[in-house]
């Protein structure tokens, strides 16, 4: 049986991106980029939307580095009605039909763990069927109020989140893990 763990890494007022910015806001230091390559326990299995998927696809043919290259070596599904196969790339399979249906049963028969690669619509989804187990966020220190593009958390359930870890990295990058648990509304108001 596998878990699901949904993964971000935003600006501290939760933009997954922003216009002109380098990747990872040009603030990734040697003990964050030490830790997103530790080895130790087996490679998830990346869940990735169409968007994702061919943004990820054109990175990765034209990086060269080691968390590239683990990428590409990574087992990936993605799920979209607009993308055909065969896919460009590796190890890549394509799920044409239901996100929620293929991840629960992915989720019963699957030993490694899967985890989300970007792809908001798809986690908000998953995340609104009660089917992940983690969430997991990497706060780098910068507002990108004027420049920020596509924020992670619009359109989600209310959710309660229960701390599991927490991390700093070079002194400035924050990782928070938590337990997410699907909320009917307020905490502390009866319905």
């Amino acid at each position: 049986m596998s878990t699901l763990m949904v993964d971000f890494i935003i600006s501290l007022d939760g933009y997954g991106a922003g216009e002109g910015w380098p990747g990872f806001w040009g603030m990734e230091g040697p003990q964050y980029l030490a830790w997103l390559g530790e080895d130790g326990q087996e490679e998830p299995i990346h869940l990735m939307g169409a968007t994702t998927y061919r943004d990820m696809a054109r990175f990765a043919g034209e990086a060269d580095d080691p968390g590239t290259e683990a990428l590409n070596r990574a087992r990936k599904v993605v799920f979209s009605a607009t993308i055909t196969e065969p896919l460009t790339w590796a190890n890549s399979e394509l799920v044409s039909g239901s996100a929620i249906a293929a991840v629960r049963e992915m989720k019963r028969r699957e030993s490694a763990q899967l985890r989300t690669l970007g792809s908001l619509s798809l986690s908000r989804s998953l995340i609104a069927a009660g089917l992940v187990d983690r969430f997991r966020v990497v706060v780098f220190p910068v507002i990108t109020g004027v420049t920020g593009r596509e924020r992670i958390f619009d359109g989600y359930p209310d959710l309660s989140l229960e701390l599991t870890e927490s991390r700093t990295f070079d002194g400035q990058i924050q990782l928070l893990e938590y337990i997410p648990t699907v909320l009917d509304g307020p905490l502390g108001v009866d319905a």
